[in-house]
């Protein structure tokens, strides 16, 4: 049986952070690993609670560390999946950041993750409900998540670039 679709707003997570002395580096900004430890909690989250499931971490697509995050600083972290596949999930994580008094806000970063719904008795990958896209926003990122799983694929050595059809088609359109 084919679990039910469900929105992108059922499974939407949002984490915060207050960033402590012992999460920086000694220039005072928060060291890199330990923001990727709270995206992947929060997309974790997010992919369990879309498919009641417990899941496990399959790629994270390129993370850059657009803005410095300094010792004191709140930071938001805000996780939805974009695109169920067969037995994946791919989950949108954004990253804010502002002071205590919510002053100097900022888009800090942003990533893509993937997710395999396991099965809680062999660990076998289980089949994912669909998500249904709402807003545009949501159309959007559903409909060019296909090329982004295609480029994962090709860089995990999965498919061969020649294979990737919907890349190609998209790199020709230009």
């Amino acid at each position: 049986m084919e679990p039910r679709p469900k929105k992108v707003v059922d499974s939407k997570t949002v984490m915060t952070e207050m960033i402590m002395p012992n999460d920086t580096n000694p220039m005072g900004n928060l060291m890199g690993g330990n923001l990727l430890r709270w995206m992947d909690i929060a997309c974790g989250i997010c992919a369990g609670k879309h498919t009641e499931a417990h899941v496990v971490t399959a790629s994270v697509d390129h993370v850059s560390f657009e803005k410095p995050i300094r010792v004191g600083d709140i930071v938001t972290i805000e996780a939805s999946v974009t695109r169920a596949f067969r037995t994946s999930i791919e989950v949108y994580v954004e990253v804010f950041a502002a002071n205590i008094k919510g002053l100097n806000p900022r888009r800090c970063n942003h990533a893509y993750f993937t997710f395999v719904a396991l099965n809680e008795e062999n660990g076998t990958p289980v089949p994912v409900p669909a998500i249904l896209p709402l807003t545009e926003i949501e159309q959007q990122r559903y409909e060019s998540a296909p090329r982004r799983r295609e480029v994962r694929l090709i860089l995990s050595g999965r498919i061969k670039p020649s294979e990737a059809t919907l890349v190609k088609d998209y790199l020709n359109s230009f």
